[in-house]
């Protein structure tokens, strides 16, 4: 497994922690996903070398192709079908049959399979490991079952969590686990990455742009760099969308539309306290509003956020977004003409 120089940092400090339930927690877009299983193959491989698994061992294979006996994987079934992860099979039976929709949380069930997992000698190595992602996806049910396991687990297994949102986990979980902060790559290390894993040819402002649209963060910027991110369409939405031009994110998802108003709302907060914005650059965004209206936008926006998976009409929807998007900034364009 390939892992980008500021993940590999991370892996070689992991490697050495002795703890038996490790929790690698950051905002989402850092790798905790990916860490955590090359931390898992690690643990795993049959001729573990300075830089992790060696990535050629039987053993690697079997993760390679989701079948290692010694490794099991929670996570909710949609991620698990996305990720090539297989599911029980009646559970698999259910979702091809139209029974039931994959789920978005990690249910109770596979939770006892992982405990009865856990009471099983290893069938290859010494270690057996149960990898959780994203952690904050366990129902209440699916925590408690877990609880007693995660304390006291038996002499070979180690558990690895990964989360994206560790402040919604129950502190019974986090309180039993040994947490690590995921680490944030520099700019100057995660643009040849991205030059790396982008199309060939990538001008530098288009990976500039998906850098800032991520807020440095490199899975993030992969997935704009995906989406064919222009430079100067990104460079040119604060104003547009001040002006109440929404017509360059007709055809977004709604989920994206909104990140997109939280990050232009974030840059002018921080640019109403003389702070550096951290999605556009300083010279791209517009008159900066008083911050009350600043505020009573962004609370505008985090309302609107949970309802994005309601069967509201999208159209309704962008045209009221852009309404009070252009009413918040307005104030700016006002003060600036005075």
């Amino acid at each position: 497994m390939s892992l980008a120089p500021w993940l590999q940092r991370q892996l070689a400090s992991l490697r050495q922690q002795r703890s038996h339930a490790l929790l690698l927690a950051g905002p989402p877009g850092l790798g905790q996903y990916e860490l955590a299983l090359a931390l898992a193959q690690a643990w795993l491989c049959e001729r573990p070398g300075e830089q992790g698994a060696c990535g050629v061992c039987s053993s690697c294979h079997a993760i390679g192709v989701r079948t290692h006996p010694d490794l099991f994987v929670l996570m909710p079934e949609l991620l698990a079908i996305e990720l090539g992860w297989p599911l029980d099979p009646k559970t698999q039976d259910k979702i091809d049959k139209k029974e039931a929709k994959p789920s978005q949380f990690i249910r109770v069930d596979p939770v006892r399979a992982a405990l009865a997992f856990s009471q099983i000698t290893a069938s290859r190595a010494a270690t057996k490991v149960v990898l959780i992602h994203p952690a904050n996806r366990l129902n209440a049910e699916s925590a408690n079952a877990l609880l007693k396991t995660l304390e006291e687990p038996p002499a070979a297994l180690r558990f690895i969590l990964s989360t994206e949102a560790a402040h919604t986990l129950p502190a019974t979980i986090r309180s039993r686990c040994l947490t690590q902060q995921m680490a944030w790559p520099s700019e100057a290390e995660a643009l040849p990455w991205l030059a790396q894993t982008a199309a060939p040819g990538t001008p530098l402002p288009q990976l500039q742009a998906a850098w800032r649209a991520s807020g440095g963060r490199p899975e993030a910027a992969r997935q704009w760099l995906a989406r064919g991110l222009d430079a100067a369409l990104w460079a040119s939405l604060p104003k547009r969308i001040a002006a109440g031009d929404f017509a360059p994110l007709r055809e977004w998802p709604l989920a994206l539309q909104m990140e997109l108003l939280q990050q232009l709302c974030h840059d002018l907060m921080a640019a109403a306290v003389a702070a550096e914005p951290r999605f556009f650059a300083a010279p791209d965004l517009p008159p900066t509003p008083p911050l009350a209206a600043l505020s009573a936008w962004q609370r505008d926006l985090q309302q609107a956020a949970r309802t994005l998976e309601h069967p509201f009409q999208a159209a309704l929807l962008q045209e009221a977004w852009a309404l009070r998007a252009r009413q918040a900034l307005g104030s700016g364009a006002g003060r600036a003409g005075q």
